[in-house]
């Protein structure tokens, strides 16, 4: 066969086995777009948006929403979970009631337990986030377990990897329940949070922290009242000389 006729093979195929799924209860917004691997299970009311790709042994559960561009190998998804548009998921397990995305990448053994919240552009690795927690936008949780109810503000980095100078791999950080982290925090692993710390917003975390502590580690502000009139000033007299 030639490379056309194999294409057309597989188109034939595919739609096949997309059909296969509509019949059973799923929907499919465009076949022509949708890729489902032969080995993919599907339960009732799942609905796979334009453009989606289920590859490997993915399953995933009764009414749960799929976007657009969302890619999934290997990976189950539990029931009435959103996976919303462009999301990339790999050997991952995201629970009952899950959220992931739009924009969201979960790396190898990442799990997201029931109800919680992964948001745009954040990227989880071999992560645990618990029960009711969030980390809704622009952040990177490497080698982490994180227990329940906790809030990861925007910006907030694991630090697992210090090129090998103290710690083969990959160093891990906990998080336990109800802890709140702030935006624009580093946690620099190994380091635990204990239940219920408070993580002011642009602290770096070296330490481990004992149970509803508040940690705050950042440079005092510094205020100069009618200072910048003086720089302007200075400024224009060096471009006339």
């Amino acid at each position: 066969n030639n490379r056309y006729e194999l294409a057309q093979y597989e188109h034939y195929f595919r739609q096949a086995i997309n059909k296969k799924w509509m019949l059973e209860g799923v929907t499919i917004i465009d076949p022509q777009t949708t890729y489902i691997d032969a080995g993919v299970q599907l339960a009732h009311d799942v609905v796979l948006g334009p453009n989606t790709h289920l590859y490997g042994k993915t399953s995933i559960g009764e009414g749960t929403t799929v976007g657009v561009g969302a890619i999934i190998q290997n990976s189950t998804i539990g029931a009435k979970a959103h996976i919303r548009s462009y999301t990339i998921i790999e050997e991952s397990k995201v629970e009952d009631e899950g959220i992931v995305g739009p924009f969201s990448r979960l790396r190898p053994e990442s799990h997201i337990k029931k109800r919680a919240r992964v948001g745009n552009f954040v990227e989880l690795k071999k992560t645990v986030l618990g029960e009711d927690s969030k980390a809704n936008h622009l952040t990177y949780l490497g080698d982490a377990i994180i227990g329940k109810d906790v809030n990861v503000g925007c910006g907030v980095i694991t630090c697992n990897y210090d090129g090998g100078l103290r710690y083969k791999g990959k160093a891990k950080t906990k998080i336990e329940d109800h802890v709140f982290v702030g935006s624009d925090c580093q946690l620099i692993a190994p380091v635990t949070l204990k239940r219920g710390t408070y993580v002011a917003s642009g602290t770096t975390v070296t330490q481990d922290v004992p149970p509803d502590s508040l940690v705050i580690a950042r440079a005092p502000q510094v205020i100069k009242p009618h200072y910048m009139k003086k720089l302007w000033a200075r400024a224009k007299k060096q471009k006339r000389k």
